[in-house]
């Protein structure tokens, strides 16, 4: 046979027909190494098994030195996910850390748990010691409120609602307490510590830190901070212990072995010390939030904040330039979507797109446009509703999500059947003096003072979405055993949709939230 022929043949021979595909799952690579792995099937024919035994950190590092931060082939860091737990963070802190569209996590429930004992942020009040101490008095009368509320919920619950026979006595007041602190709930300050679990990818932490870093609030910048040195620095092993006295026992055998079991059983992981080392503030998101929080004060000069429903179903705009301009300003505001979208219909266009300018002039190299630029979807909710129940919103990743900043200028909500209860009064009144002591404390201070508003504190945010989410949305949250003031928002999407929309009403499997619940079933 011809040579020609024979490597034709070889060929034809290694290129046959292979049926038997291999599926296997992977434990034990360091996040980073792993990431390398999976990166080489782009570059290399060699399996996960073989190209896992031949990576080395070092050799990992220096691929991602040069495809990641040189090439700028991002991609790379979403195959390397990451574990971390953040404890004792504030409740205002932990809402600006999970707000990420690639996040996934749990934290504690201010629905199912006593935070009366879960201590709380202290923040900066740069020696004043009298807005210290005027801090300090507003977040104690706010947990004497909590105290009262739960209690006498609970009281009036216990009252009110027979304990089925076939139910138990600890099940009964169990149940019973959770539905307590739904109430209590509206009580907690943002400066109330939480506790939480995130899995990111390295991509989503790159970024993450990088938005905590630049964030105006000294704890998250601090936050950011300390995951950075979390992902650079060595991990803490479930195992490690139990491997740490296994390797005791093994030197004590056989010195020969010690050496060699140790750099596989207490070797120090460090789970992404290359993907977040230059994590760094950013100048461009810094620069842009001042200049934008500038231009809305000039576009909305003279204005007063319309009163606005809980939920507002903004039709299609006119433009996409000025659905932009608005999504810019709102999100640095604290005006209505609707509102200040017939100010910008009202500028001239140099001054629309000028406004749109602002949003990306700033941007660097390596930056992604702001979340503000993500425009288009046939939907979009203005949403004015009680921060606790806004955190359960949050947890939507699929919607673009723009958040204003926290303040008690909307006033605050009353949770369910809080008048029924002959709680009203001690409720509104905790309210309306923590309100008073943060306008007070704002003057000098604003971002310290947003700590001690109560999450019954009415806070506003645009949820922009498909249909099918917003069904979705609807369906999930109009449940029974959720909370009221989700239920109540999600009922009035789909009511607002309905309204729209009405041939696209029957597709839609909400819960009518008129219905009475069963305290015990929720």
């Amino acid at each position: 046979m011809p040579e020609t022929e024979a490597a034709t043949s070889a060929t034809l021979s290694e290129a046959s027909p292979r049926n038997q595909t291999e599926v296997f799952a992977v434990h034990g690579a360091d996040p980073e190494v792993l990431a390398y792995a999976m990166a080489k099937y782009s570059r290399s024919a060699l399996s996960m098994k073989e190209s896992l035994r031949e990576i080395s950190s070092q050799r990992a590092e220096q691929f991602l030195n040069t495809f990641y931060f040189q090439y700028g082939h991002r991609s790379i860091a979403d195959l390397a996910h990451l574990a971390f737990a953040v404890e004792r963070l504030s409740l205002l802190a932990a809402i600006v850390l999970v707000d990420e569209q690639r996040w996934d996590g749990q934290e504690r429930s201010t629905r199912y748990q006593n935070f009366r004992k879960s201590g709380w942020y202290m923040p900066d009040f740069g020696g004043d010691t009298g807005a210290e101490a005027t801090f300090r008095q507003g977040i104690d009368d706010l947990f004497a409120a909590y105290h009262d509320i739960a209690e006498g919920t609970f009281e009036s619950l216990k009252s009110s609602v027979v304990k089925p026979e076939e139910m138990k006595a600890e099940s009964y007041e169990r149940t019973l307490r959770a539905r307590a602190f739904d109430v209590a709930r509206y009580m907690l300050p943002l400066a109330t510590n939480t506790s939480l679990g995130q899995i990111v990818n390295a991509r989503t932490l790159e970024t993450q830190v990088s938005r905590l870093l630049s964030s105006p609030f000294a704890e998250i910048r601090e936050l950011g901070e300390k995951l950075r040195t979390a992902a650079s620095g060595a991990a803490w092993n479930v195992h490690g212990e139990a491997l740490a006295e296994l390797q005791e026992k093994i030197a004590a055998l056989d010195p020969a072995l010690a050496g060699e079991s140790e750099s596989l059983l207490v070797r120090e992981v460090k789970t992404a010390p290359t993907l977040v080392k230059y994590a760094a503030p950013n100048s461009y998101e810094m620069a842009t939030r001042v200049e934008l929080e500038q231009a809305a004060r000039e576009v909305m000069a003279g204005q007063i904040v319309d009163a606005a429903p809980v939920v507002d179903l903004i039709e299609s705009d006119p433009s996409l330039e000025v659905e932009l301009a608005t999504t810019l300003l709102y999100g640095a505001s604290h005006f209505p979507y609707r509102q200040i979208r017939l100010m910008v219909e009202g500028l001239d266009e140099a001054r629309r797109n000028e406004i749109i300018l602002i949003g990306a002039r700033n941007r660097g190299r390596h930056d992604e446009l702001l979340r503000e630029f993500s425009a288009g979807q046939a939907l979009k909710f203005d949403i004015l509703m009680d921060i606790g129940g806004f955190r359960d919103m949050h947890r939507h990743r699929k919607c673009i999500q723009v958040m204003q900043s926290f303040t008690s200028a909307h006033g605050f909500d009353l949770p369910e059947g809080i008048r029924e209860m002959k709680l009203e009064s001690r409720y509104s009144g905790a309210v309306l003096a923590a309100h008073k002591t943060y306008a007070e404390l704002a003057k000098t201070a604003p971002e310290s003072a947003q700590y001690l508003l109560p999450l019954g504190t009415r806070n506003r945010a645009l949820f922009k979405m498909d249909f099918a989410e917003a069904l979705y949305i609807s369906e999930l949250r109009s449940q029974p055993q959720g909370h009221y003031s989700y239920r109540r928002v999600a009922w009035e999407m789909y009511e607002a949709v309905q309204r729209r929309h009405p041939a696209l009403a029957g597709l839609f499997r909400t819960t009518d939230v008129r219905e009475p619940v069963d305290v015990l079933k929720r």
